[in-house]
This record gives C-alpha cells, sequence and structure tokens, in this order.
C-alpha cells in the first residue's frame, strides 16, 4: 500500500502524506482536513474531524504481498464457500454453516447490518436490510435475483458453494469486540477449508451449523476461552424472533417474486427459535 495508492476524505499533512482519526501517527499540528480547510488541535478539542468517519483507500490488488500467484488465471478457481457477513454487536455468532442449500440463499437474502457512517439516510447503529450486499447493485428485482441463485444451485448440485454468515463485530456487556478480527479471521476461513474437506463436524443451532470448540485453531488467544467461545455463540430466541418478524415485512415489498424456498426457509427458522426456548 506504500505506492500506486489512492486515499478519499482523509486529512493532509504539510509534507504530503495522509492522516485520519484512529492511524499510528500521533495528530500533526497542522492539517488540512477532507473539506480543505485548515485543521489544528485545537479543532479536534472543540469535536471535529479532520477525515471524514467514512473515508477509505484503494490500491492494486497486485501489490499484496502474499496474493496468490494464479490470482488472474483465466480459467479461475473451485469456489467451496461464499461467505456473507455484517457489523452485529449481538445475537449473530462468528459463524454459522447453512442447513441446505436454499437456507444458503436465505442467508444472503435476510442478511442485515447495522449501519455505519457510509450511509447517511438512517441512524449510525440501527439495522439495514442489504440482501447479498447487492442491494444498490442490482438492477432487476431483488427477489428474482434470489430465485436466480435457487435454480443455479439445482443446475449445480453438489459443487454449488456452501454460505457461510460470519460476524467479527459480537460484543460483550462492557461494550468490547469479543473477537479479536483482522488476521485471526483466517482461523474461521480454516474451519471453513477443513468443513469442505470433511475433516469436522458442526453443531446444530439456531442460525446454522456452528463448529466444536475442540476443532476450531485457538492457539495463541489467550482472551478466547470456552466461556467467551459459548458468548460468541450463544443467541436470543426472542431477539431472533422479533428479527425474523422484521424479514418477514421486509420480505412483502418484494410480493410474489419472493421463492417458495426462502418463505419455506423463514418457516424452518421461526421452528427453530421455538424449539431453542
Amino acid at each position: 500500500m506504500k505506492a500506486n495508492s489512492i486515499f478519499t476524505n482523509v486529512a493532509l499533512t504539510d509534507d504530503g502524506d495522509v492522516w485520519w482519526e484512529g492511524c499510528d501517527e500521533p495528530q500533526p499540528e497542522h492539517l488540512i482536513d477532507w473539506q480543505g480547510n485548515d485543521f489544528t488541535p485545537e479543532d479536534t478539542a472543540a469535536g471535529k474531524k479532520a477525515a471524514h468517519p467514512n473515508s477509505r483507500f484503494t490500491t492494486p490488488a497486485s501489490q499484496c504481498p502474499i496474493i496468490c500467484s494464479d490470482w488472474e488465471a483465466p480459467e479461475g478457481v473451485a469456489i467451496d464457500a461464499i461467505l456473507f457477513g455484517g457489523r452485529r454487536a449481538t445475537n449473530v455468532p462468528l459463524v454459522a454453516e447453512q442447513y441446505e442449500p436454499a437456507h444458503g440463499v436465505f442467508i444472503g437474502a435476510s442478511v442485515a447490518s447495522e449501519v455505519t457512517a457510509a450511509a447517511t439516510d438512517v441512524k449510525a447503529g440501527s439495522l439495514r436490510h442489504d440482501p447479498f450486499a447487492m442491494l444498490p447493485f442490482c438492477g432487476y428485482n431483488m427477489a428474482d435475483y434470489w430465485g436466480h441463485w435457487i435454480e443455479m444451485q439445482r443446475e449445480l448440485g453438489d459443487k454449488f458453494p456452501k454460505v457461510y454468515q460470519v460476524n467479527w463485530f459480537r460484543k460483550d456487556e462492557d461494550g468490547k469486540f469479543m473477537w479479536p478480527g483482522y488476521g485471526d479471521n483466517s482461523r474461521v476461513l480454516d474451519w471453513i477449508v477443513r468443513r469442505a474437506a470433511g475433516e469436522v463436524e458442526a453443531i446444530e443451532g439456531v442460525t446454522g451449523l456452528y463448529p466444536k470448540f475442540e476443532d476450531f485453531n485457538l492457539d495463541g488467544l489467550d482472551d478466547i476461552d470456552e466461556e467467551t467461545w459459548n458468548k460468541l455463540f450463544a443467541i436470543d430466541p426472542d431477539a431472533w424472533a422479533a428479527e425474523m418478524d422484521d424479514t418477514e415485512k421486509y420480505f412483502e415489498q418484494f410480493g410474489d417474486h419472493v421463492p417458495a424456498e426462502v418463505r419455506d426457509q423463514l418457516a424452518k427458522f421461526r421452528q427453530r427459535i421455538a424449539d431453542a426456548k
């Protein structure tokens, strides 16, 4: 990321570097903020921000030092798993595998995430449905898109990837993240890969199939004991029942376009919630 990178909505230092709240470098005495104005520590003391909360950067993938040498191979690669994730502080486990193919479509269709500063029309922290993370980009009825997933599952059979729901953002009762995230998210990928290879079993849960504590690579994560692990997978049936009511209401806007298989999965989810009470 040290070359050929584009930063947006960050602050500019006097020597031409970039800075934003939360980066590793201390705040300089003078900056040009994301709106082009002079910015000093006095502005910070007044509660202003030098960088926009939704500041971003982009850089060529080819510059990643660990990228696969075959990443541009024209024949592509086989896909064993598709992951959908949302920012959820409560009630969504670290990782859950689909029960069956249609359940994977339901996971993608019903996923909801806590709103961040990227959205300007909804209060930050509230939930927003963004099925398959495709809502802003799908050029036709979203429920028809779900139906096309169902059709492809029928066409490909066992070759169709399994769907997983992941959540790196679970918080404890003190508001602290329970999972370290970042590079440690590869531990979840490790379990998924071993599931695809048939090397580990899974536990039935309300939202899907969960890893066994003893099968998960937690080496070096001293903060993740079995008690914390159980909290990462704990669910509140009443809260999930309310969310399924919200999901059903969300589906109503798509009318008859919602595939029957997706509606069936909603009913099965409700039954698992009832069984958990």
